[in-house]
């Protein structure tokens, strides 16, 4: 008897394609597999909020709220980042308990249209600064209850927006998710994407026949799809009208070729301002000697005045680190110059970022749509700052275990270096395919270049004071 298959599917040739015709034949595996991660998020998330904190002698084998920290912010985290440069957002498709969740409560929910307000473009600017700075104001690395409330925050926004809107979508996902901004970002580094043939599309719809029913959670318009940014890898329209492919292609050729989709100035405040800047700042100033003088100064000169008050007063554990028998409370005081120095810090590099930005786009001929596409080379660099950031606590941990890294600092400065390297490379082919030639091409890479060492020396500056 001969195979009967649906119109609009062929057999898959080759490995990539292969596994991405795997991934939708087998959703009903995939979603067992999403809630079985939701399970463990919530037991993880919730458990250690209703624990006593942990004895200084507790390990991260004995100890459930440790072993919870070390879960999300040692290995969640960091890993996440660099799974989506290497897979694109997979996570996001197969793994992400915040997907699963909305995407359930819109299968189930009111089913309303997509408002306005949420479609706004800088959401994912705003939320990711937002919520960098106030989880370095309630110390969300260190506590389970802010972790609690950062992150179950943040799902149990995710399941609202999905029961209000759309049907079977993931609005949330697509607007309004803290770090949806960022994966988008560094999934236009990633080697494979769903590569979309619009004639075999066209030729398709053309023939008519029966498809099989699509959708697409996060809303990417598949007949149009350009590149990775907002697809979450899922497999779901692998095949689909014969004219859908998972398949390689050059890292980060999406930021060089962008399809022919204008370069969103929200993408480069993200970036710039975002990762380069507000991250930046969170990951520096627990450490920084400058911040130390200017808490010194400001105490003394509020002494001075007889005012000490804002060095006395705290504020409760949701809008201020507050644990005195941890000896960790953070004053009035201490809390306005955390969220100054952190946002001092986003002003001041965003802004010499942009200017030699801007610099390297008037050297080749300046052009605005120029400087934003050269801000998007910065994302290999952002990317492996915010990484090693995050890896920082990975690392603190494992060392509290009595577990040593043997070359460490090598490592952190190969990947450094070759973040540059990638972005200056990325700069270099966006010259090159805009047309700049010569003298001109040579001075705007080398102005880029400058520029991308400075932001790598304010990250190299983290480990290497």
């Amino acid at each position: 008897m001969a195979t009967v298959r649906p119109a609009g599917l062929r057999p898959a040739a080759g490995l990539w394609p292969r596994l991405g015709d795997w991934l939708r034949t087998h959703q009903r595996t995939i979603r067992r597999m999403q809630w079985g991660v939701v399970v463990v998020y919530a037991v993880l998330l919730v458990v250690p909020a209703t624990l006593p904190l942990p004895e200084r002698s507790a390990h991260l084998w004995d100890d459930l709220t440790l072993f919870a920290q070390f879960v999300f912010w040692g290995l969640w985290w960091p890993f996440v980042l660099l799974s989506v440069v290497l897979l694109g957002r997979t996570w996001c498709g197969l793994l992400c308990p915040e997907g699963a969740l909305s995407e359930f409560a819109s299968r189930h929910g009111r089913g309303r249209a997509v408002p306005r307000w949420i479609r706004w473009g800088g959401w994912p600017f705003v939320a990711f600064a937002a919520t960098t700075v106030y989880g370095q104001m309630v110390s969300v690395y260190q506590y389970p209850a802010p972790a609690l409330l950062v992150l179950g925050g943040s799902t149990a926004a995710a399941i609202v927006v999905g029961y209000l809107y759309g049907r079977g979508k993931r609005v949330w996902c697509r607007y309004l998710c803290p770090v949806s901004g960022v994966f988008a970002l560094l999934a236009k580094l990633a080697p494979l994407h769903y590569r979309v043939d619009e004639a075999a599309w066209r030729e398709a719809t053309r023939a008519g026949g029966s498809f099989r029913p699509l959708n697409c959670a996060p809303m990417v318009p598949i007949a149009t799809m350009k590149g990775a940014a907002d697809c979450h890898m899922c497999g779901r329209c692998s095949g689909f009208r014969e004219a859908v492919v998972l398949s390689p292609r050059r890292p980060g050729r999406e930021i060089v070729d962008p399809g022919g989709r204008p370069v969103r100035p929200w993408d480069t405040a993200l970036i710039l301002y975002g990762l380069l800047g507000i991250a930046l700042g969170a990951f520096h100033w627990s450490a920084s000697p400058t911040l130390v003088r200017v808490k010194q100064a400001v105490a003394g000169w509020l002494v001075d005045r007889g005012a000490p008050w804002p060095l006395e007063l705290s504020a409760p554990w949701w809008l201020l680190t507050s644990y005195p028998e941890r000896n960790d409370v953070l004053s009035l005081a201490d809390g306005g110059l955390l969220v100054g120095y952190i946002l001092g810090v986003a002003v001041l590099m965003g802004t010499a970022l942009s200017a030699g930005l801007a610099l390297a786009a008037a050297a080749s001929g300046w052009s605005r749509q120029r400087f934003h596409h050269l801000a998007q080379a910065l994302v290999p660099l952002a990317g492996c700052g915010v990484f090693l950031g995050l890896s920082a606590l990975t690392v603190t941990m494992l060392r509290a275990e009595g577990v040593a890294l043997p070359g460490l600092a090598a490592i952190r400065a190969s990947l450094l270096l070759g973040a540059w390297a990638w972005s200056l490379a990325l700069a270099w082919r966006i010259l090159g395919e805009g047309g700049v030639r010569g003298l001109r091409r040579g001075a705007a890479a080398s102005v880029f270049g400058a520029t991308a060492a400075m932001a790598g020396t304010a990250w190299a500056a983290l480990f290497w004071p």
